[in-house]
């Protein structure tokens, strides 16, 4: 299960719960201080008076700073689920790009492995090494992808997709 699913389904991951542990400790450390303060000015000594409100001042200080902290993080983690979503979604558009090429230009089932790890970034050793097969075998197959694409090299291969996902006119350099 994708981690913006468990957000969206109340589970927050182990960094919340960790940020939402700390908060709940500064919470707590400042109603310590506070019922503190409010004894302290309760029972207050006249030459007290001054430290007294002065602690009262820093402990509701400290409270109005848990609470907008509490806020904000609330924020920061509603952002977060909301750009994991948006994520899943262009992982999944993009690899339904990729397939949707790979089918018009009828890569094989090896022709779509190597075009893949190209598209990935491997270096041709790797992929010869990922798939069980020699450099000159992956050059071939990269050469004959690019020629099913349309393309002459990986960056031109790169460039298919990201021209799809962009869909934006270049541009022309005229103002």
């Amino acid at each position: 299960m994708t981690r913006a699913r468990d957000v969206a389904r109340g589970r927050w991951p182990r960094e919340a719960k960790a940020l939402g542990g700390l908060i709940l400790l500064l919470a707590i450390t400042a109603i310590f201080f506070l019922i503190d303060s409010i004894v302290d000015l309760a029972s207050e000594s006249p030459g007290e008076l001054p430290h007294n409100l002065a602690e009262f001042l820093a402990v509701i200080l400290l409270t109005a700073c848990v609470v907008l902290l509490s806020r904000e993080v609330g924020r920061v983690l509603k952002r977060h689920a909301q750009v994991e979503v948006q994520l899943q979604a262009a992982r999944g558009a993009f690899s339904e790009i990729m397939e949707r090429h790979f089918e018009e230009w009828s890569l094989t089932p090896s022709e779509r492995d190597v075009a893949l790890l190209s598209i990935k970034g491997l270096p041709i050793a790797d992929i010869a090494s990922a798939r069980n097969t020699r450099d000159g075998t992956v050059k071939a197959q990269l050469n004959a992808i690019y020629a099913k694409a349309g393309v002459s090299n990986r960056t031109q291969l790169v460039g298919v997709f990201i021209d799809e996902i962009i869909d934006a006119p270049l541009p022309t350099g005229e103002k």
